[in-house]
């Protein structure tokens, strides 16, 4: 498990698994708790690449950032990290 610190987001951060390219147990830390529990149902196995194409970028409200936002991000991180560990 991996967790990822958030900037700028109610969230603080957001903890996952990736596997084989696949997020599993997403779970965010503060923030929204409906929404960030219904984003989590919604990504749960689903390819991290994919759900970075889907949520990089998404603003909230007047801010820039988002918490799916932070998550595409993190996503990121993890698969640079992923590929770097399995070189």
């Amino acid at each position: 498990m991996k967790t990822y610190k958030m900037r700028g987001t109610c969230a603080t951060s957001v903890s996952f698994e990736l596997i084989n390219g696949k997020i599993h147990k997403p779970l965010f830390t503060n923030g929204c708790g409906g929404n960030l529990r219904a984003v989590c149902a919604l990504i749960e196995g689903r390819d991290a690449r994919e759900v970075i194409g889907m949520l990089k970028g998404t603003p909230c409200g007047m801010k820039p950032t988002s918490c799916p936002d932070q998550l595409a991000r993190a996503l990121e991180k993890a698969i640079v990290e992923n590929e770097a560990d399995h070189g």
